[in-house]
């Protein structure tokens, strides 16, 4: 168990009050100054930042790098293991497209992908061209990631974004692919993909304004200067985000503008003789809907007409609006439509029933269907789709907890498979060493919440094992039963390793997810109570070693269940966590306040939803009690989760916690939302966290 007798005394961050009122309620608060005026300069150029708030969070760094020096052989260990466990030159199967085939391979020790391309016949390497080198691309950069890589129809031109701060402006930029030579086009502010005209002259992009928000999309002509380039369409809400997209067929161009709960998409014909786009179904509040192009059809999955969890209707092309749609497939409660991939051909439909994934795919000339499915208690299936419209080939991935990552090709017409790539684990792994199975845990209204567990076979569930428990909960967003290297050094460490499928997500369908959300929202926490209640009461774990971890809309839940039940949980990570709630959503300048609303509720014009909110909001609710041990980390230019909530929330629990456990902050002084950007580099931040749980769980290394 860890000792702290020895440790330094932890920074204070000062106090200087600050008061809000909103609907005759006046609050308190001591660490607003944390947030800088000037945050959105910082974001852009972390040096900006002002010195007595660097000054705290560099303090909180150093100490918690002190704290946790104990833990540097176990976190070196547990970088090894997860090293160790990866094919450092692992190579991604090609994807076919016109003459040509795509692929990413990486160095051994490189920390990012080398973007290759071969012939389309080559079965070996012999005509591979290297025309994305991210090892050399990201020299000279603490952070790098790139994004949004998109080929031109005549597969000469290359655009990508690139982001060197963390902060997701991405710079769109174009590379010659026959000589290698990059254009002088630079677009700023972009979210990094873009969409290229049939001509390959010209390309459609998505820029974000000062407030982060995306809400212009403009078509730039090569070789001409950013400002000259033309809007397309803008969006006037601040609550709704727009993005651009292409048909797989690359004849048509989509842009979408939605928030959580509002869909509106615009169609334009990139083959007719005058650029125009169509509105498909003008927005209205509740109606999420989403197009995909197949056979001579559009197909719509929409939830109008109370489907919840989404039905399929189709309409001819050149008839996109709503009145001519016609029903296709119905809507059946409890069976979540999740994505369509559509081709010449075939529509493939990736859905999802009782936490279960299934594709399904239709034959649109035979009009005969089948289904792609396995037996395993939980899984994860993905549908990664093709880059050409006119076949019969599909691609999917398959894996389990237990069960790394198998890729498959597929042909829709003879439902036969062919599996071209199975991750290989260096170091040895074996299936059968790991137990997988699902439970349901009962949460407090009664709703049974499914909970998927992994174990090492040789660890007795007699009530001694720890447990580490892992969950999000928001948006929608399930959580898939998917293989991880790094769980498998938990495991093999004696823990039982579970995630929580709580309301808030989808895993059990559309409804779930809108059981947790706005003034349902707590139901979220308290399942992710119950699951840790039901591994318990079933005798298998240790009620005294649970560790709990969820990032971003999950660092939330954790800090929830840190506020109702911190005698259930000994450990808690909190991964860039939106722990500020209510004031976050009280600040209509920052980027994901107007979009967030319709999942949280807006405070500013509801009194209702700013008492729901303040009642949860785990900064908020933070009391003079005892509290698990507790690490949160954040990301200096993380436009998603702001630095200063993490900062704010450690700041809050060492006013008021009452015991003397342990209360860390790691601050990313030079990344985001997703931390490190280097495959390596993010293992690291991983070890550290998970020594951290491990070291207070007592669990030797």
């Amino acid at each position: 168990m860890f000792d702290l007798s020895q440790a330094p005394t932890p920074p204070r961050a000062e106090r200087r009050p600050s008061t809000d009122s909103h609907h005759g309620i006046t609050r308190s608060d001591d660490f607003a100054w944390l947030r800088v005026d000037n945050w959105a300069e910082v974001m852009a150029d972390p040096s900006v930042l002002a010195d007595d708030v660097r000054g705290y969070l560099e303090a909180e760094n150093a100490y918690a790098a002190t704290v946790l020096a104990p833990t540097e052989a176990l976190q070196e260990a547990l970088f090894s293991e997860f090293r160790g466990r990866i094919k450092e030159d692992d190579q991604s199967p090609a994807v076919k497209d016109g003459p040509y085939a795509y692929y990413v391979r990486f160095r051994t020790g490189g920390q990012y992908a080398v973007h290759c391309r071969k012939d389309r016949d080559d079965t070996g390497e012999g005509s591979e061209r290297i025309i994305f080198d991210g090892d050399k691309e990201a020299e000279g950069h603490d952070y790098f990631r790139m994004a949004g890589a998109t080929v031109s129809d005549d597969h000469r031109l290359m655009a990508w974004g690139v982001d060197t701060k963390g902060s997701e402006f991405y710079t769109l930029q174009i590379r010659d692919l026959d000589s290698g030579e990059d254009h002088t086009d630079s677009l700023e502010r972009t979210t990094g993909g873009a969409v290229w005209a049939p001509d390959g002259l010209s390309l459609f992009y998505t820029w974000q304004d000062n407030n982060h928000r995306p809400c212009k999309i403009f078509r730039h002509v090569l070789g001409t200067e950013q400002d000259a380039d033309k809007l397309i369409y803008e969006e006037a809400d601040p609550g709704f985000f727009v993005s651009v997209s292409g048909t797989g067929d690359d004849r048509f161009l989509l842009v979408g503008a939605n928030d959580h709960q509002t869909t509106e998409v615009w169609v334009a014909d990139l083959q007719a003789p005058t650029f125009a786009l169509k509105c498909v179904a003008p927005r209205e509040t509740g109606h999420e809907y989403s197009l995909e192009r197949a056979g001579d059809h559009w197909f719509i999955s929409t939830n109008q007409d109370g489907a919840v969890d989404f039905q399929i209707m189709r309409t001819e092309i050149g008839r996109e609006e709503r009145e001519h749609w016609q029903p296709w497939q119905p809507h059946v409660p409890g069976r979540l439509i999740r994505g369509l991939d559509g081709y010449k051909g075939f529509l493939a439909v990736l859905q999802a029933e009782r936490a279960l994934p299934s594709i399904v795919v239709h034959d649109l000339n035979a009009g005969t269907s089948h289904s792609i499915a396995f037996d395993e208690d939980a899984y994860a299936l993905g549908l990664h789709g093709s880059a050409e419209w006119d076949t019969s080939e599909t691609r999917f991935g398959y894996e389990s907890p237990s069960t790394p990552s198998q890729i498959f090709d597929y042909d829709m017409a003879s439902t036969t498979r062919s599996l071209i790539k199975q991750q290989e684990v260096p170091s040895g792994h074996n299936p059968a060493d790991y137990v997988v199975r699902r439970i349901m845990a009962h949460s407090h209204d009664g709703t049974d919440v499914p909970v998927t567990v992994m174990h090492h076979r040789d660890t007795t569930l007699d009530g001694s094992a720890p447990l580490y428990l892992y969950g999000y909960g928001s948006y929608g967003m399930s959580m898939p039963a998917n293989f991880s290297i790094k769980r498998l050094s938990l495991a093999d460490r004696g823990l039982i390793t579970a995630t929580a499928h709580v309301r808030g997500g989808a895993d059990m369908g559309y409804g779930w997810y809108l059981d947790g959300k706005l003034e349902h929202k707590t139901n979220t926490f308290h399942d992710f109570i119950a699951a840790r209640d039901a591994l318990v009461d079933l005798g298998w774990a240790d009620p005294a070693r649970v560790a709990a971890e969820g990032a971003s809309a999950g660092g939330m839940l954790m800090g929830a269940i840190a506020n109702m039940a911190p005698e259930k949980f000994a450990a808690i990570v909190g991964g860039v966590p939106f722990v500020d709630v209510l004031t976050t959503m009280l600040d209509d300048s920052l980027p994901l306040t107007p979009p967030e609303w319709p999942e949280w509720g807006n405070p500013i014009a509801s009194a209702e939803d700013y008492a729901r909110m303040a009642a949860y909001s785990p900064i908020d609710n933070v009391e003079a009690k005892a509290y698990p041990a507790i690490l949160a980390t954040g990301g200096l230019t993380d436009p998603r989760v702001t630095y200063w909530e993490p900062a704010k929330w450690v700041a809050t629990l060492r006013e008021r916690r009452t015991d003397d456990g342990l209360t860390l902050m790691h601050m990313n002084m030079g990344a985001g939302h997703g931390g490190a950007s280097g495959r390596f580099d993010g293992m690291r931040e991983d070890a550290r966290d998970w020594a951290f749980l491990l070291w207070v769980l007592g669990v030797k290394a």
